[in-house]
Order: structure tokens, then sequence, then C-alpha cells
């Protein structure tokens, strides 16, 4: 999550915010996180960090909705 609020805080162009992706290490944990809440559940510290990235998620995709409209 850090990475890339530290990212949006260097103020980038509209371009490099439409090619953000995450990364590979953000993908695996998502990916386990999904697959956990489908087979056993969360535990509510893992609710707790599913519930940031969702919010980090929404935080990308009101950036790239700015930046396309640029």
């Amino acid at each position: 999550m850090a990475e890339v609020l530290e990212f949006l805080a260097t103020l980038p162009t509209p371009e490099e915010i439409i090619a953000l992706r995450p990364s590979p290490a953000l993908q695996t944990q998502i990916q386990t996180l999904l697959e956990k809440n489908r087979t056993v559940g969360l535990t509510p510290d893992e609710e707790k960090i599913w519930q940031s990235y969702e919010y980090l998620e929404h935080l990308v995709r009101m950036a790239k909705a700015k930046a396309l409209l640029r």
C-alpha cells in the first residue's frame, strides 16, 4: 500500500497514472487473500488488510479516471 501512495505523492503524469499496475508482491498478496476468502474465510486482521486494499483500489481508480479526463 505504501508503494502506491508514495507513487501518487510524486505527482505522476496522467500517462504514468494510467500505466500504474500492482507490483508482483502486491498481486500475490491480493490473490492469496481472495483464495483464502473463497475457501476458509479471512481472520479479522486479514479482513482489515483486505479493506485497506479495497480503499487503495478505489483511490487508484479515481486517479486513473481523472488522468483519462486530462
